[in-house]
């Protein structure tokens, strides 16, 4: 999701956390939307995506990830994958997948938010935000035909050698300007790819983190933000719980 668009979704976790210190998990998922007709063609027979209500039994839930809040992502905070683009077309897939949407043409998806459980051990300015500052990753699962899944993480990875220096997101009327793009080590599934990102925000960089990896024909997103505006490292905790749970 944009950059502004996540802040507001991390912030309403992490209030909950804070607050209630109450967590839930609940199934739900909609197709992407139709594949074109070139990558229906294209797709190998055999080989078929998963659908919503069975992603929704394979994505990361609150029994996979002690230490976290992890919910279902709000309706109103899931961007439609129409309307996410780049000022570069090599760069949109990055841009798809930092705004939490399957990138290429999955057959269905689903979205979830784990939040990291820093709880406020006081009540001064400096506890309670440390308690909001906790990371928040968005996760996306997103399922393929034929060689589908390949393709999309083919494409994340040239996008990250093409875009290095910066790019701008279009999502859902909002524009954040990215002004680098770092590769980062990851090993997760069949392949894996990963990215430290710096954007813009008020002026100032933010820095998140995307990391993804393929096991068959599905394909999991982890977009990671702070409020703090700097995200130290990639969710490896929660990479390691959906990677389990794709074997």
């Amino acid at each position: 999701m944009p950059v502004r668009t996540a802040l507001t979704a991390a912030t309403a976790a992490s209030l909950a956390l804070l607050l209630t210190a109450c967590s839930g998990d609940a199934g739900d998922g909609k197709p992407k939307g139709d594949n074109d007709a070139s990558a229906s063609a294209a797709a190998k027979p055999d080989v078929k995506a998963l659908t919503a209500a069975q992603l929704d039994k394979l994505v990361v839930a609150q029994a996979d990830l002690a230490g976290y809040l992890v919910q279902k992502t709000d309706a109103a905070d899931v961007v439609n994958g129409g309307d996410v683009g780049a000022d570069k077309a090599a760069c949109e897939p990055l841009a798809e997948a930092m705004s939490a949407v399957a990138p290429g043409t999955p057959g269905a998806s689903v979205q979830r938010k784990a939040v990291q459980a820093k709880k406020a051990t006081g009540g001064s300015p400096a506890d309670i935000r440390n308690a909001l500052g906790a990371p928040a990753t968005a996760i996306t699962l997103g399922s393929y035909a034929g060689e589908g899944a390949q393709q999309a993480l083919s494409s994340l990875k040239a996008a990250g050698d093409a875009c290095g220096a910066g790019f701008t997101i279009s999502a859902s009327g909002e524009k954040t300007k990215v002004d680098r793009v770092t590769p980062e080590p990851l090993t997760a599934g069949d392949e894996a790819v990963a990215f430290t990102v710096i954007s813009e925000m008020e002026g100032k960089p933010f820095v998140s983190t995307l990391a993804v990896f393929r096991k068959g024909n599905n394909l999991a997103a982890f977009s990671t933000i702070s409020l703090t505006g700097k995200v130290k490292e990639l969710p490896q905790d929660v990479v390691d719980a959906q990677a389990a749970k794709l074997r």
